[in-house]
């Protein structure tokens, strides 16, 4: 059975940093891609950056220039680095992983990332 658990959220000013942390454990073929997703409460879910793993990312408008996403294979972990954090990036950050072959996509709990003004 495959885990996905996240870490790192909490409470940070308007302009400071947090890194999050996404670590994958059990038994699966491969790791195809991982990514960061967010919920702002009233909002749907938002795609905040991807990458894969052969270190092509992708990454949303709003945080480009501000957030950095990188991934460890031999970890099997992916962080998320993010700067000049600003009231909007306040949500619910979920992890995912997509496992090949098959592509099937596996989700974390979520943390919390508070960021006041």
């Amino acid at each position: 059975q495959v885990q996905v658990v996240e870490s790192g959220g909490g409470l940070v000013q308007a302009g400071g940093s947090l890194r999050l942390s996404c670590a994958v454990s059990g038994s699966f073929f491969s790791i195809y891609s991982m990514g960061w997703y967010r919920q702002a409460p009233g909002k749907q879910r938002e795609l905040v950056a991807t990458i894969a793993s052969g270190g092509n990312s992708n990454y949303a408008d709003s945080v480009k220039g501000r957030f950095t996403i990188s991934m460890v294979n031999a970890k099997k972990t992916v962080y998320l680095q993010m700067n000049s954090l600003k009231p909007e990036d306040t949500a619910v950050y979920s992890c995912n992983s997509v496992m090949g072959p098959n592509r099937i996509v596996y989700w974390g709990r979520g943390t919390q990332v508070t960021v006041s003004s």
